[in-house]
């Protein structure tokens, strides 16, 4: 069992790092193996719209980039977690890319990441946050996902790197996030 997380941030191991570790060490105590893929400094470009994916159906996209290898490994997984900071209520630029790049090579492809496990979470200054959310849990239920949810909204709230430590609430969160996506990858395989 494996559960890819996805860091959207332009911070390489910032805030939003953070908080998918935190939920990564509930998923290893439960002996689910983890993959953190930070997308800081990568060259992803948004969708061009050319559906060439949807010609060669192939699992690919045209594109030119990192994102073919992430899709090699959200097709080996059984989870994906989505981690994006908050900026102008919504999810970063990087992590629009992703959604869009792999949701249309998964739709163009039948659903291939139909019935895999997603959860999203969001770190996050002041406010903002629901939406972005939002964003990213249409990208699982367009793709046929079951979504892992906690006992809140997915977020930790700071600004500055490391400022998510001190959301005491905001961290546990995470950890039951991270208890309630393992019950479910567990009870699914």
């Amino acid at each position: 069992m494996k559960v890819i997380g996805i860091n959207g941030s332009a911070r390489k191991d910032g805030n939003t790092a953070i908080l998918i570790n935190t939920v990564f060490k509930e998923l290893e105590a439960e002996g689910i193996e983890t993959e953190l893929i930070q997308l800081s400094g990568t060259n992803l470009k948004g969708c061009m719209a050319c559906y060439k994916c949807k010609e060669t159906k192939n699992n690919t996209c045209v594109i030119k980039d990192e994102l073919n290898g992430y899709i090699e490994k959200l097709l080996d997984a059984d989870g994906i977690i989505l981690g994006s900071p908050v900026y102008f209520a919504d999810v970063s630029t990087e992590m629009k890319a992703f959604i869009d790049r792999v949701g249309v090579v998964s739709r163009a492809n039948g659903n291939i990441l139909k019935r895999k496990v997603g959860t999203a979470l969001t770190a996050v200054r002041r406010a903002g946050m629901l939406r972005a959310l939002d964003t990213m849990n249409h990208f699982f239920q367009i793709n046929e996902m079951y979504i892992a949810s906690s006992n809140y909204w997915n977020h930790g709230i700071g600004g500055a790197i490391g400022a998510v430590e001190e959301d005491v609430e905001g961290l546990e969160t995470m950890k039951i996030l991270g208890q309630n996506m393992a019950h479910i990858v567990k009870k699914l395989k």
